[in-house]
C-alpha cells in the first residue's frame, strides 16, 4: 500500500475516534501499531508490533466516546465485528453481561506486500494450502495478498469466503488489495460452511479463499470443496501442524486420526505398541504452512508424510523460509505425473516394499527421508566423545554439520564404545527416534575423523574430501608414532612435508600430550618437529 493510500484509511479511522483520541494519533506514530484499544474507566491505548503499549493522554474512556463511535460505523454482527467500508480496519466490541458495549478494541488494516515471495513457487504448484499461526502474526495478510496473485498473475477464478470482512475490508466494494478476486460476504460466522458451498456451487471458482477455519462443520466444508478438485486456500487455529493433528475437532483437514489395533507380527515389526494412532484419510491440504513469526515460514511439503511421521515418532523437520529470500521449485517438483504414469509408480513402489520387508520404519517415504538427509546438514549427538575435538574436525574440514545438546534434534550419534555398554539409555532413545549410532574407540583426532567420514558419507560425496581426510588420518598417526617417540626418550623426530591444514591439526594433537612443535623446511617440504618441552628452542 502507497504511503498516501495508508494516510487517507488511517484518516477515515480517525474520523470515528473522540478528539481525546484523534488528537494524539499522527501519521509518523503509526508505522508499527497493531491496534487502538478503549474501555470504559481506562485511559485510551496504543499497541506497537514490538510489544510496546503507549498510553494516550491522562483522561480515561468514558461511556459517551463508546457511544461517539459507534454510532459512526455499522452494526456490530453476532461476532461483535464492525468495520470502517473501503478500508482494512476492524472494530471489535467488548460487552458486559447485559449486552452493552464497554470497550471497543480498533484493528488497524494495512496491505502489506512481499510477504509472500518466499512461496510464490508453493503457491503456483496448484496444490491446497493450510496456514497455521497465533494470532497477529499475519496469516490474513499472505491470504490477501496470495488471493491478488493467484487471481491477477495465474488469471484463475478466486473467491474469497470473507465472514468478518478483514481480507477484503468493509462495504460492497472489496478493497483494491485483493486484485480481480471475487469477495463473498458472510452475514453471521456461523453461516461461514454454507457460503463456502455456495461459491462452488454457483459461481464455478478455481480458488477457494477462507480465513479461520475453526468448527467440524467447516473442515467438512474444506473437503467437500478440495474434493471437487478446487484450490483451497485457508487458516486455521492452532500454532502447529502437531497440535493440529491433536485437535479432534480440525484434524480431519490433514487426514484425520484413528486408533489402530496391530497383530503381534506387525506391532514386533514397527517395534511399538499393538495400539498405535494412524491417519485415517487423504488430508484435505496438500501443503501446510506454519508462520512461526512474520519473516519466518516453516513449510510442510508433503503434508500426509508429514503426519504420518509426526504419528509415529519419527523425525520430521519442515523446510524454514526467510520471508525476505526467494526460492525455486525443482523441475521434478513442477511436472505432475500424469495418469499414465500412475501405473509405474505403484509398480516402483511396490518393489521397494518388497525389498524392505523388516519394518515400515524403512517404507518407501521413510527411505526417501534418510536419504534427503544424508545429503543435507547434519546435527550430531555426542556420547563419552570429546566435544572439543569433533569441534575442531568440523571446523578444520568444513563440514556441513552442528553438535547439539539434545538428542531429540539430531540426525545422527555419535558414541565412545567403552562407555555406553550395558544398555545405556542413550540406546533406547536413539532407537526410539530411528537414529543412526557410530562408535569411537578412543577419543584421539584420528579415530574421531575416521567415524565422522562414515556417519557423513564423505566417500560418496566428495572424492577430494575423502583423499584429504585418509591423508589427515595417517598424518595423525604419524604425529601419534612420533610422540610415543619422544616419550620413550628420543630427542626430536621430524615428520614427512603435509599442507597447512593437515600440520595444524599435527600441532594440536602434540599440544594435546603436552609436547611442543614447529614447522620447519620451505614451499613442499615443510613439516613439522616434535621435541621434548625442555629441548624447544625457536
Amino acid at each position: 500500500m502507497s504511503s498516501l493510500q495508508f494516510h487517507n484509511d488511517l484518516d477515515r479511522l480517525t474520523d470515528v475516534l473522540p478528539d481525546k483520541v484523534r488528537r494524539y494519533i499522527t501519521y509518523e506514530k503509526m508505522d508499527d501499531v497493531i491496534e487502538i484499544v478503549l474501555d470504559i474507566g481506562r485511559t485510551p491505548e496504543i499497541r506497537h508490533a514490538g510489544g510496546k503499549i503507549e498510553y494516550l493522554g491522562n483522561d480515561f474512556v468514558v461511556e459517551d466516546d463508546i457511544n461517539y463511535i459507534t454510532s459512526r460505523i455499522q452494526e456490530f454482527t453476532s461476532d461483535n465485528r464492525s468495520g470502517i467500508p473501503g478500508t482494512l480496519h476492524r472494530i471489535s466490541a467488548i460487552r458486559n453481561r447485559q449486552g452493552k458495549i464497554i470497550g471497543l478494541t480498533c484493528r488497524i488494516g494495512r496491505v502489506v506486500t512481499g510477504t509472500i515471495a518466499c512461496i510464490k513457487d508453493i503457491c503456483l504448484m496448484n496444490k491446497s494450502i493450510l496456514f497455521l499461526g497465533r494470532p497477529g502474526v499475519g496469516k490474513t495478510t499472505k491470504l490477501r495478498e496470495i488471493s491478488r496473485l493467484v487471481a491477477d498473475e495465474l488469471a484463475k477464478r478466486v473467491v474469497i469466503v470473507d465472514t468478518s470482512n478483514e481480507i477484503a475490508g468493509d462495504g460492497d466494494t472489496p478493497h483494491p488489495a485483493i486484485g480481480h478476486a471475487r469477495r463473498m460476504q458472510v452475514t453471521q460466522p456461523e453461516f461461514q460452511k454454507d457460503i463456502m458451498i455456495e461459491a462452488v456451487e454457483n459461481h464455478t471458482p478455481e480458488v477457494i479463499v477462507v480465513d479461520e477455519i475453526g468448527t467440524e462443520a467447516e473442515a467438512q466444508a474444506a473437503r467437500t470443496i478440495a474434493e471437487r478438485g478446487v484450490m483451497l486456500i485457508a487458516t486455521a487455529h492452532g500454532n502447529s501442524l502437531e497440535n493440529l493433528i491433536k485437535n479432534p475437532t480440525l484434524s480431519d483437514l490433514v487426514g484425520g486420526i484413528q486408533s489402530v489395533t496391530l497383530g503381534d507380527d506387525e506391532a514386533k515389526r514397527r517395534a511399538s505398541q499393538k495400539t498405535v494412532l494412524e491417519r485415517e484419510k487423504q488430508p484435505t491440504f496438500d501443503v501446510v504452512i506454519e508462520i512461526l513469526d512474520r519473516n519466518t515460514l516453516a513449510v510442510y511439503k508433503d503434508t500426509a508424510e508429514a503426519v504420518d511421521y509426526i504419528l509415529r515418532g519419527w523425525p520430521i523437520r519442515p523446510e524454514i523460509r526467510k520471508v525476505d529470500k526467494t526460492y525455486e521449485t525443482p523441475q521434478e517438483l513442477k511436472e505432475e505425473p500424469t495418469i499414465a504414469d500412475i501405473p509405474k509408480e505403484i509398480n516402483k513402489l511396490e518393489q521397494k516394499l518388497e525389498h524392505n520387508t523388516d519394518s515400515l520404519k524403512f517404507s518407501f517415504s521413510r527411505e526417501k527421508y534418510v536419504e534427503d538427509m544424508k545429503k543435507g546438514f547434519k546435527k550430531i549427538y555426542l556420547y563419552a566423545v570429546s566435544r572439543t575435538i569433533v569441534e575442531k574436525v568440523i571446523e578444520r574440514l568444513d563440514l556441513n554439520a552442528e553438535i547439539t545438546r539434545s538428542i531429540e534434534d539430531a540426525d545422527i550419534v555419535i558414541a565412545h564404545k567403552n562407555f555406553i555398554k550395558g544398555g545405556a539409555k542413550v540406546l533406547s532413545v536413539a532407537n526410539d527416534y530411528r537414529l543412526q549410532i557410530f562408535y569411537v574407540k578412543t577419543n584421539s583426532m584420528a579415530q574421531i575423523q575416521k567415524v565422522l567420514k562414515e556417519a557423513l558419507d564423505i566417500v560418496e560425496t566428495s572424492e577430494t574430501l575423502c583423499g584429504y581426510y585418509d591423508d589427515a588420518e595417517r598424518a595423525l598417526d604419524e604425529a601419534k608414532a612420533a610422540i610415543n617417540k619422544i616419550l620413550a626418550g628420543e630427542k626430536d623426530v621430524e615428520l614427512t612435508p603435509q599442507n597447512q591444514h593437515i600440520r595444524k591439526l599435527q600441532h594440536e594433537l602434540v599440544e594435546q600430550h603436552n609436547m611442543m612443535s614447529k614447522s620447519i623446511g620451505e614451499g613442499n617440504n615443510r613439516h613439522l618437529k616434535i621435541v621434548g618441552g625442555k629441548d624447544f628452542h625457536n
